[in-house]
């Protein structure tokens, strides 16, 4: 991954699909003009490579609210279940060194993989907000950004839906299965 300004016909068709998936999905967030997002992207064209880079991965990227104080919109992954080009993920990078050791081939790790993509995963609190705005890991899971009281004991967090309510576990970082990813968010 280079962290390259999409071309210019790259760009259009993210702008395309952003918008329509916008105006297809208001309840996310109303009030909010896509006029005055459309602005923002292109006055920051270095954000357009993070939002494609989520949508790449899967991610559906939209936007979810908009920080009245520092005029950002905050976009996230807004994919029904966990972003399928980001599964089979440690959590960090020990976790998956760890387990390249054991002879196992994860898929990379979360924290890596954010910063290489230029977003933030998720914390458990932002995936609550998340899941008011509808039903998400109903089949899947998402690991969440984990507290360093947590992470320094070798363990991360994750969650999803089940049973009509929102569920956060633990686990250990260097593990990974099929079904988790990480969803993260932007601010531009």
């Amino acid at each position: 991954m280079t962290n390259a300004i999409p071309s210019k016909k790259q760009r259009e068709e993210l702008r395309k699909t952003l918008k329509a998936r916008f105006e297809k999905n208001m309840s996310r967030h109303p009030g909010l003009e896509w006029a005055e997002v459309q602005a923002k992207l292109e006055a920051n064209t270095k954000s357009l490579w993070s939002l494609n880079e989520m949508e790449r991965t899967g991610g559906e990227p939209d936007v979810v609210g908009h920080d009245n104080k520092t005029g950002e919109y905050i976009f996230c992954d807004c994919s029904a279940e966990s972003p399928g080009g980001r599964r089979n993920v440690c959590y960090d990078r020990e976790g998956q060194e760890k387990r390249e050791k054991e002879g196992l081939h994860p898929g990379g790790n979360v924290l890596d993989m954010a910063a290489a993509m230029g977003i933030e995963p998720l914390t458990e609190e932002q995936y609550r907000e998340l899941q008011q705005l509808g039903e998400f890991d109903t089949k899947t899971q998402s690991w969440l950004k984990t507290p360093a009281d947590i992470t320094k004991l070798g363990g991360a967090i994750f969650a999803d839906r089940r049973f009509g309510h929102v569920f956060v576990y633990h686990n250990t970082a260097p593990c990974f299965y099929r079904g988790r990813a990480f969803r993260g968010s932007l601010r531009i």
